[in-house]
């Protein structure tokens, strides 16, 4: 690409027509696609079919994506209690959820919600593509709630030092869950990340 020439970013809520790149995008950083010796680098692993991507932009609007050139290159879900617990592992986080304390309160359904699964395409991992997404579904659902609750597999170091140090959420609790351990990890929504 020639230097006077400038990428088009676009960063928005996903729109039904959008599905079928996300699913993509899904499968190709699943942990179950990823090489053994690509995992450092970060993967995905809980799977959404296209009928929960639907319920999510229609009942949730939790589906955040970003467009270059036209093209998907990163997605970023969040979404109340009551949509995630479709899944095991987000009903054994919502049984402990009460036990936690952040911002001066106890956590509850009502005051956060679960961001995640995130996932960025391997080229643009490091650009900052992560923050600005985080940033934007963050002032979106800081409408609705003060917490983001978000959990990292232990052996996913990539994800959990972007979002920890680039991101700055903090860890809130640690779990197992069918045999792995996981961070648990909080973070105030109605704090803008600083702009580059």
């Amino acid at each position: 690409m020639p230097k006077d020439c400038k990428m088009t970013e676009l960063i928005g809520l996903a729109d039904y027509p959008d599905i079928d790149e996300v699913l993509e995008l899904q499968k190709k950083y699943h942990i179950a696609s990823v090489k053994e010796e690509d995992r450092p680098n970060g993967f995905v692993t809980t799977l959404i079919t296209k009928a929960q991507l639907t319920s999510l932009i229609r009942d949730e609007s939790g589906l955040f994506i970003v467009r270059q050139d036209g093209v998907l290159v990163a997605y970023a879900m969040a979404a109340s209690w009551s949509f995630w617990s479709q899944w095991p592992i987000f009903v054994h986080m919502l049984a402990g959820l009460h036990e936690l304390e952040f911002l001066g309160r106890q956590l509850s359904a009502e005051n956060s919600y679960q961001y995640g699964p995130v996932c960025i395409d391997k080229p643009l991992r490091g650009s900052g593509v992560l923050a600005r997404l985080f940033d934007f579904s963050r002032a979106k659902m800081a409408q609705q709630y003060p917490v983001l609750v978000t959990f990292i597999n232990k052996i996913n170091a990539r994800s959990f030092a972007a979002h920890t140090k680039k991101l700055g959420l903090q860890v809130i609790a640690e779990f197992e869950f069918n045999g792995n351990r996981y961070y648990e990890l909080v973070y105030d929504t109605s704090k803008p990340l600083p702009r580059p």
